[in-house]
């Protein structure tokens, strides 16, 4: 099929997208790396008036380090890019370690960081490893900017807290605290498949060895990130045994409460979210170096 008709736009600074935002508001779509969005337009599930093609804009495409330990980066930068960054290996691991687990190589030659982010699909990885490693938006509009956590980010299927004039500009991404470790972990029908369930986890150990803080974060199990907070409630304070890890996971999984769809019935969503939580977190303990 071919795209409803619509007006089309490139413009050449950040200030000319903004000004384009507040004039056509929610009847125009942002188009970045285009890998969900054409094809939503190819079959007519999103039929935007106005399109607003952000690629000339250079100063949304950087990824530098941050004065904390964290990195900084820009919206526009592609996922291909990321992946590659020695400086993303180093401060931000988790995150290195997801990129392989988006789509193929071709998609994330051409698919940006934010557009996957404000794209909001609950299957996509990179939602839940930012909320995992406390990552913060910064949303900009011709009002002004604006702050955001990722845990505050999305709020429904493919919704999240952006207005209709408002861009997701960047994206901080904090150091991991000191003894943490962390871990992603899904299971898919083929390699760049959607995850039928997925996980990221980050866990620190205070100096007793006992459990200081963890995040425990599942995709394609809900409207949007699904954070195991019961599971995280029981972990604190305790040594992180394969018994400790194992009650906590069981408890977790009878929580949440996954779909069902064509690739995996409910109960089997649950199983997987029991299992995969059980290795995200062994691993992410294991993975913290003493200090």
């Amino acid at each position: 099929m071919k795209p409803a008709p619509f007006a089309y736009f490139a413009p050449r600074s950040l200030d000319e997208a903004l000004a384009l935002l507040q004039e056509h508001g929610y009847e125009a779509k942002l188009l970045a790396g285009g890998q969900s969005l054409i094809p939503a337009m190819n079959f007519r599930l999103a039929q935007p008036a106005a399109l607003i093609d952000i690629n000339r804009i250079d100063a949304l495409s950087f990824l530098e380090p941050a004065s904390d330990g964290g990195l900084r980066i820009g919206a526009m930068t592609r996922q291909r890019t990321v992946e590659r960054s020695a400086l993303v290996a180093e401060r931000a691991p988790l995150l290195h370690a997801t990129m392989p687990f988006i789509a193929h190589m071709q998609i994330r030659n051409r698919g940006t960081l934010g557009g996957n982010l404000a794209h909001a699909d609950p299957a996509s990885e990179l939602p839940a490893v930012m909320v995992a490693l406390g990552a913060r938006f910064r949303l900009q509009s011709q009002r002004g900017a604006r702050w955001v956590n990722a845990a505050d980010f999305y709020v429904g299927l493919f919704a999240t807290t952006l207005e209709a004039d408002e861009m997701l500009v960047e994206i901080a991404v904090p150091p991991l605290p000191p003894r943490t470790g962390w871990s992603i972990q899904e299971i898919a029908r083929r390699r760049g498949d959607y995850a039928i369930v997925g996980v990221a986890a980050t866990a620190t150990l205070n100096a007793d060895g006992r459990c200081h803080a963890a995040r425990l974060v599942y995709l394609s199990v809900g409207e949007g990130p699904i954070q195991a907070h019961d599971a995280v409630a029981a972990l604190h304070g305790q040594a992180p045994t394969a018994a400790v890890i194992a009650a906590a996971m069981r408890g977790a999984s009878q929580r949440i409460e996954p779909l069902g769809d064509i690739h995996a019935t409910p109960a089997y969503r649950r199983q997987l979210i029991e299992v995969l939580g059980r290795r995200a977190l062994t691993e992410a303990f294991a993975r913290v170096q003493p200090t």
